[in-house]
């Protein structure tokens, strides 16, 4: 991103992981990030390991930053958004991560032509391993929206979407953790049954997701593909899936999607 200032206001869980991911992949030298957050404390300690520049006022991390990205909650950044307005100009533009908050009512809050990028990110980013959608606001150039792809590939995959498709990514890859944790649950909780241990259990069924996962992102093969190739003609798999199917449970996992998109859109709404 060459010699351009990048300034955090929230540094939570997410700020938090974007900051190591950006830092540790080399992106931007610490030097060249500041960062600004409510939690005093957990903001010095992050500017003292990682080098960053902590500041107290959003208004001054503003002027003194390229780009900012707005890594704050929901429910606080129309209170963020009018405190920092009349310092946020053009050729400055910001990035949001806030669920729900679309580039226009950005727009309309800072009141001026200020290129905006909304994201969806999801908690794996805290591992690197994020998905991330990104929709341009009506300023936002080709370039903006580059710049921001690099920032959000430092800890994961990120792709372009339409901000309308943007419910559908909160349900798919922002609440598909939740879901896929719920299946290593039910895993864990299966090999319990069958005398493992709950550590050792755990630990298979962790990883076995985990290594499903990277097989479908690295063979770029089609699921079902995939799974034909674990399932050998009456063997324990297909004993296995018969009854997965028979519970119902592909429609269950579509349901629950549909659910989440249709909660996003109400809150979004609200």
């Amino acid at each position: 991103m060459n010699t351009q200032k990048l300034g955090f206001i929230g540094i939570g869980n997410m700020g938090e992981a974007l900051l190591r991911g950006i830092i540790g992949s080399g992106l931007m030298s610490p030097a060249d990030i500041l960062a600004s957050d409510m939690n005093s404390e957990k903001l010095n300690d992050l500017s003292r390991e990682l080098g960053i520049t902590a500041v107290e006022n959003n208004g001054e991390l503003v002027r003194r930053s390229d780009v900012v990205l707005l890594a704050v909650k929901p429910n606080v950044i129309g209170a963020v958004l009018s405190e920092i307005s009349s310092c946020l100009n053009p050729p400055g533009w910001c990035i949001s991560i806030a669920a729900g908050v679309s580039t226009a009512n950005i727009e309309d809050a800072l009141q001026t032509d200020v290129p905006v990028i909304r994201v969806m990110p999801n908690t794996p980013a805290m591992v690197y391993e994020g998905m991330a959608a990104i929709c341009p606001g009506k300023h936002a150039s080709a370039k903006h929206t580059q710049k921001t792809q690099q920032i959000f590939q430092a800890v994961g995959k990120a792709i372009v979407i339409q901000e309308k498709l943007m419910d559908a990514v909160t349900a798919l890859s922002g609440s598909g953790p939740a879901f896929v944790f719920l299946i290593i649950e039910a895993l864990t909780d299966a090999g319990v049954q069958l005398g493992l241990s709950r550590a050792d259990a755990a630990d298979m069924a962790a990883q076995t997701v985990f290594g499903a996962g990277k097989m479908a992102v690295n063979t770029e093969e089609h699921p079902a593909v995939l799974k034909n190739k674990v399932t050998s003609p009456g063997g324990t798999t297909a004993a296995g899936l018969y009854e997965l199917e028979r519970g119902g449970v592909r429609a269950a996992i579509i349901d629950a999607v549909i659910a989440a998109a249709m909660r996003s859109k109400q809150l979004t709404s609200e």
